[in-house]
């Protein structure tokens, strides 16, 4: 298959990409060839990938999937990638724990089942893992020999691992004042990481204009002209809860937002789920979550709007921080369509929700599993959520990441000489 050529960016003529068959515009349906290309030559609409999916019996795919690797390799015949996928170098992320909450139901009088799908468990400890790892086979279908990307941090930790363990080069962009944890985290892997003074969306533009100077080339953008294959990774999220529910719709599920493109393409998996006939075909609903210091989509869902405002963010929750997200009107799409809706907490109630799950379930969320959480304990005291029903709350990623955000409160709980009576004296040890 011929594939067209974009400035900037190394092609091959005939990718192996699986299932996928072409890239199809969101906005006016055009469909183009297969290549590194993000945007419609017509409407300039996003592109994402279309598939020739697997049919036969539903019973087989389920148990085709079943047999497959414990990671998201399993889902191969749903995913841009080739066959022999699990063969190769890579970080093999995926199907990490959908945890059942008991200790948090109680506490926010959820009767209906409460899940915590904890993301937390990937290599580099955040869901960027996966949409990296179907990026890295777009990568390697194109021919491109640096990996890069625009990041506010757990994507650019997950770009210098996957590279690594690729053998590709990576060059990643981050704003200058991200958290230290982070910051080492995606240095450590030994590719280049350059700080920009500004923030994300800043770094984001200058991303768009690197990928057209011939110092990009060869470069592949996971989150620029490799952004179809990228996105399509979050799909695997949607097909691990359904699978872990024991093939079944959660009935509820709360999404963190920063470009919007994880809900976006959560709603995708669920949709391809239900045309294949692995679940029943029922109602959900679908709810986003945002920090109040970087709350555009939000802010448009109250209104009642249909486009996004662009914000300049400021919160803690930076890994959220994307003022101008690009998925934001599907967003609200998606969650008026589900009947859901997109809600925002402040950054105090970030901190105590990243607390309140540590302390009932045992999982150290970052600050963006702190958003997802505030947002759904907000609106189940509102009666948005239903606690009846079926709920499933995304974690994307590991509280060790962020430790700023919780350890002024979180300290030792007292210092003391080593003896009994200094124990006793302190009143510690007792209910």
């Amino acid at each position: 298959m011929a594939v067209q050529t974009v400035a900037g960016n190394a092609t091959t003529a005939s990718p192996d990409l699986g299932p996928a068959a072409a890239l199809s515009c969101r906005e006016c349906g055009e469909r183009f060839e297969l290549g590194p290309l993000f945007a419609c030559a017509s409407c300039f609409g996003p592109l994402e990938v279309a598939y020739d999916l697997p049919t036969g019996s539903p019973e087989e795919l389920r148990k085709r999937i079943e047999a497959g690797p414990d990671n998201i390799w399993r889902y191969a015949p749903l995913l841009p990638v080739p066959a022999d996928v699990a063969d190769k170098p890579n970080l093999n992320p995926g199907f990490t724990k959908l945890v059942k909450a008991y200790n948090l139901a109680r506490e926010l009088g959820v009767t209906g089942g409460l899940y915590v799908k904890d993301d937390s468990g990937n290599p580099t400890h955040s869901f960027k893992d996966r949409v990296v790892a179907i990026a890295v086979e777009a990568a390697r279908a194109f021919g491109f020999t640096t990996l890069s990307c625009s990041s506010t941090g757990n994507l650019a930790g997950a770009v210098g691992a996957a590279a690594a363990r690729a053998g590709l080069r990576s060059c990643v962009f981050i704003p200058h004042d991200l958290e230290q944890g982070k910051v080492v985290m995606a240095a450590v892997y030994g590719g280049e990481l350059v700080g920009i003074e500004g923030n994300y969306d800043d770094v984001n533009r200058f991303c768009s204009e690197l990928i057209g100077d011939p110092l990009g080339e060869g470069w592949g953008f996971v989150n620029v002209n490799l952004r179809p294959y990228y996105g399509e990774g979050s799909k695997t999220l949607a097909y691990e809860i359904c699978e872990q529910l024991g093939w079944r719709l959660p009935d509820q599920i709360v999404i963190p937002i920063a470009s919007g493109s994880q809900l976006t393409k959560i709603d995708k998996g669920l949709q391809e789920l239900i045309k294949l006939g692995l679940v029943e075909d029922r109602p959900y609903k679908i709810f986003g979550a945002q920090a109040e210091g970087c709350s555009p989509v939000s802010a448009a869902f109250k209104a009642g709007h249909d486009v996004v405002r662009p914000q300049k963010p400021n919160t803690i929750a930076k890994s959220l921080a994307i003022g101008n997200p690009a998925d934001g009107p599907y967003v609200l799409d998606i969650a008026r369509r589900t009947g859901g809706a997109v809600e925002d907490v402040t950054d105090e109630q970030v901190v105590d929700a990243i607390k309140l799950l540590a302390r009932t379930e045992g999982i150290f969320g970052e600050t963006a599993g702190g958003v997802t959480l505030g947002v759904t304990k907000k609106l189940i005291e509102a009666g948005v959520i239903d606690p009846t029903l079926t709920t499933v709350v995304v974690n994307t990623g590991d509280g060790l990441k962020t430790l700023d955000a919780v350890s002024a409160t979180s300290q030792a709980t007292a210092t003391i000489k080593p003896s009994l009576d200094a124990f006793r004296a302190a009143g510690l040890g007792t209910a």
